[in-house]
């Protein structure tokens, strides 16, 4: 059966706890941050999207000097305190660590990344100061990473910001699409108040593009617009009973979870959810958590080719997801207009398709799962009829850019909505490419 409030107000704390904890001592970020030998010409550094300088940043912690350590890390990623809880850093900085290849634990990059940044959003340390207003106004769309990270350089320049947010709260994905024993709705919300504390920057929420605002109206009344709208489409399975009772996306269930909280979401006995993305993982690792008996994931593919990293699986199996691979939903079969079976087909992996994954075909057998609630993770859609909309260059919703900029003049993108939906730190530095670009072109648009 379907239901909220299935658990005590301490079990939801305990599950819901944060999944890595911060160090407790500072003797303890001392001892590993000493652990680090400095590369140089770091991977660490190389594999970062937004290119924080690691060995720096973790010298400075080994010398105790944290506002130091700090000002490292957000001068290249304003974001690096949520970052630094969410980021997959076991295929990126960490995995790139040199002990991986001397069979020692990498650094703990991550922790030592949330103890100087905490510790600075704690204090409200204030590491850069804004230059003299240039008079210019710029837009931007989308409260989320690519958004608030654009927002800030431009503002550490003199550059009046505008942010237009279709939510009642920022932080875009950080906020509204993470598993929340990741990340807390209350430090999504101090991590935004600090970026905005360099002053410079407003946010008008409830202000959706296409309903509330315009791009026409954003163009008269700024000197450029940055669009940061992200994805947030969910994709459809296209199969028969998908309108049943009990179906829900992946997108509104995390979207529920951060929002009404965990007592109010209603989750099934036996759930299954369709994917192996990071999405997927967080709806199926929350579903257990929110009191749900058997949560069964569906994957068309086979482990090899799982979007997800394996740390992420590691915690669904962890929390006693059962994952079945090499099979497709083909039918949800309901009574009485609600969920009570998944038809399943079993699948093979056929030739290569576009991305370079072996494609699954069906191989005609099929078996049965008695469920009362689908999730659906199969991917995320950019907002293709929005961007059509404003005849902007796209592909298939996803906007093409040149140089950050879009097809039509004074107007740039960059995030989700332009990759189609990869991590959060791409966000933050597509976010810094945009601020960049749109600096060059007030400055080429002042000289004429």
């Amino acid at each position: 059966m379907i239901q909220p409030n299935r658990l005590t107000p301490d079990q939801y704390a305990e599950n819901f706890s944060d999944i890595h904890p911060p160090f407790e001592t500072t003797d303890a970020a001392l001892v590993e941050a000493n652990r680090c030998l400095f590369c140089y010409d770091a991977p660490c550094m190389k594999s970062c999207p937004t290119g924080i300088d690691v060995p720096k940043f973790i010298k400075q912690i080994a010398t105790e000097n944290i506002k130091g350590s700090a000002h490292t890390i957000f001068v290249s990623n304003i974001m690096g305190a949520g970052c630094s809880k969410v980021c997959p850093v076991e295929k990126l900085c960490e995995g790139a660590c040199v002990y991986n290849f001397m069979e020692e634990a990498p650094i703990s990059i991550a922790k030592l990344q949330r103890y100087s940044t905490e510790k600075a959003m704690a204090a409200n340390w204030q590491l850069f100061k804004r230059k003299e207003s240039t008079g210019k106004k710029i837009a931007i769309v989308g409260a989320g990473p690519a958004g608030l990270s654009c927002a800030h350089v431009l503002s550490r320049e003199g550059i009046d910001v505008t942010i237009f947010e279709k939510e009642a709260k920022g932080g875009g994905l950080m906020t509204y699409g993470i598993a929340a024993y990741k990340v807390t709705p209350e430090f999504c919300e101090d991590e935004v108040n600090y970026i905005l504390g360099i002053g410079g920057i407003e946010i008008k929420y409830n202000q959706e593009l296409g309903k509330d605002i315009s791009l026409a109206d954003l163009q008269k009344d700024f000197d450029a617009v940055y669009l940061g709208i992200g994805v947030g489409l969910a994709r459809q399975l296209e199969i028969p009973g998908e309108e049943l009772e009990g179906v829900e996306d992946a997108i509104k269930f995390i979207y529920d979870i951060r929002n009404k909280g965990f007592n109010l979401v209603a989750v099934g006995d036996h759930v299954a959810v369709i994917g192996m993305g990071m999405t997927a993982i967080d709806a199926a690792t929350q579903a257990k958590r929110l009191g749900a008996k058997k949560v069964t994931m569906v994957y068309r593919r086979t482990e090899n080719e799982k979007p997800c990293t394996q740390a992420e699986l590691d915690i669904a199996k962890l929390d006693g997801c059962e994952i079945i691979w090499l099979a497709a939903p083909k039918e949800i079969i309901g009574e009485n207009g609600k969920v009570k079976q998944l038809v399943c087909s079993k699948m093979k992996l056929g030739e290569e398709d576009a991305s370079g994954r072996r494609s699954p075909v069906d191989t005609g057998e099929a078996f049965i799962l008695d469920v009362d609630m689908v999730i659906k993770a199969a991917g995320q859609m950019p907002f293709e009829e929005l961007v059509k909309s404003y005849q902007i260059d796209n592909k298939n919703g996803k906007i093409k850019i040149e140089k950050e900029a879009t097809n039509i003049a004074g107007v740039f993108a960059g995030g989700d909505c332009v990759n189609g939906g990869k991590e959060v730190v791409d966000a933050v530095q597509a976010g810094k490419d945009g601020a960049a670009a749109m600096i060059r072109y007030l400055s080429r648009k002042g000289a004429k």
